[in-house]
């Protein structure tokens, strides 16, 4: 049975240098309650990595703040390094950080799974047995943003000297063991979320491929320029399924609030390829005239039309799915409007396939622009118009449940934040 954890609103507080905390709670400098240290010099040559097996962890295995506990990844070096190097082994529960170059500002934070190896631009945190809680630390440092304490010098830096000055709110012992576990149990939650969500796009993907190469019932197959698809499906160059296409409107965003919104390719949200509202700024165009607002008709967005970035974000397709009266798209987008011939979700889920970006990338290694050209030639596989519904629909109640667990994450990370915000400030108590 697990243990009921209770609350209660704290309403006796004293001022110190971080502010308002709990009469009883102390703030103590960190190096009086871990030892502050430094990692070892990075192996680089080959011979230090052959059949390793000891974990080495450099900047980049970190995750950004509030993204998990752990690294993300490990090198792995092997026995001859250790002696050969001379490298000091950090213990299980360290906390990490980078204290060295411009990865200071990403804010990064881990802890350590395992006894690991530790590259010399982190900082390594290892708390005083007894004299706290290294979870509930680990959650506190979250709190400070170490980039406010760079000296300034050409490589940004953080002396390990600063480092043991930072000041630490420190709750009783059994109340830090209280927060950390309640702060862990949500991480567990996201994380869990997230497997969900990875194991649902990588079905979907499967999916996609299976439904875009096979269809639905299918049982004879052609060899197409696009690759083998069913027998009764058609190919089609997209100027052959499209009434319009055509560049967006040159105008600039502004932080202003205008009349009009103009989305950009920064408007984009690649993981869901729909427009991210949060992120369409306003434009600098002003008209109340009807001559001039007829002549920016074309350039609005109205439901079911297809829009792809041509750089930046290049070569990624969105689907508007709902009518906007006040916004337009810009320059550096391409709109297109789909005949009666093909599904425009049909056609969206094609721009997320291998089919779509086979063609786009054969354009270049790397896909640095697209035009009118390059996507009026693009080729489409084209079924029935029911069996393009028919996959949409299947693959849209996918996406549904993907849109829900991003939704639950959101709420999940909100309820985080909201502990963080309240526990390790001692506005809000842990009974114990």
């Amino acid at each position: 049975m697990e243990e009921k954890i209770e609350f209660y609103k704290e309403t006796e507080f004293k001022d110190t240098e971080i502010g308002k905390i709990p009469k009883e709670w102390e703030v103590v400098k960190l190096g009086s309650i871990a030892k502050i240290l430094s990692g070892n010099t990075a192996p680089q040559e080959e011979k230090y990595f052959k059949n390793g097996r000891n974990p080495f962890i450099r900047v980049q295995h970190l995750k950004r703040l509030q993204e998990g506990k752990f690294p993300v990844n490990y090198d792995f070096i092997n026995d001859y390094a250790l002696s050969e190097l001379k490298l000091k082994l950090f213990k299980k529960g360290c906390i990490i950080f980078p204290k060295s170059g411009e990865s200071i500002k990403l804010e990064k934070r881990a802890m350590l799974k395992e006894d690991s190896y530790v590259v010399n631009h982190l900082a390594v945190i290892e708390p005083i047995y007894g004299s706290v809680d290294n979870l509930f630390l680990f959650y506190y440092l979250r709190k400070i943003k170490t980039s406010d304490y760079l000296t300034e010098t050409t490589t940004p830096s953080l002396k390990l000297s600063t480092i043991s000055n930072f000041l630490v709110p420190l709750p009783p012992l059994i109340e830090q063991q209280k927060i950390a576990e309640i702060l862990s149990n949500v991480d567990e939650a996201i994380q869990k979320t997230d497997d969900i969500i990875a194991n649902t796009e990588r079905l979907k993907k499967g999916l996609m491929q299976e439904l875009l190469t096979k269809g639905i019932g299918h049982k004879e197959f052609k060899d197409t320029e696009i690759g083998r698809i069913p027998k009764e499906w058609e190919v089609k160059k997209l100027k052959e399924i499209a009434e319009q296409m055509y560049y967006g409107l040159s105008v600039s965003g502004v932080e202003t609030p205008t009349q009009y919104k103009l989305i950009t390719t920064t408007s984009i949200n690649k993981e869901t390829f729909k427009i991210d509202e949060g992120k369409v700024p306003f434009c600098n165009l002003f008209t109340n005239e009807d001559k001039q607002t007829k002549k920016l008709a074309k350039y609005f967005v109205k439901k079911e039309d297809v829009l792809v970035s041509r750089s930046g974000t290049t070569g990624v397709v969105i689907l508007v799915d709902k009518d906007y009266k006040n916004m337009l798209f810009g320059s550096y987008l391409i709109k297109i409007k789909l005949n009666l011939l093909i599904d425009p979700k049909f056609f969206w889920y094609f721009s997320q396939s291998l089919f779509y970006w086979r063609q786009i990338s054969s354009r270049g290694a790397t896909i640095k622009n697209i035009n009118l050209p390059i996507l009026k030639n693009l080729q489409v596989p084209l079924p029935s118009l029911a069996e393009q519904q028919k996959v949409s629909e299947i693959l849209s109640s996918i996406d549904e449940k993907l849109e829900n667990l991003r939704r639950e994450k959101t709420t999940l990370e909100k309820i985080k934040q909201w502990f963080m915000d309240v526990l390790l400030t001692g506005k809000i108590r842990v009974i114990t």
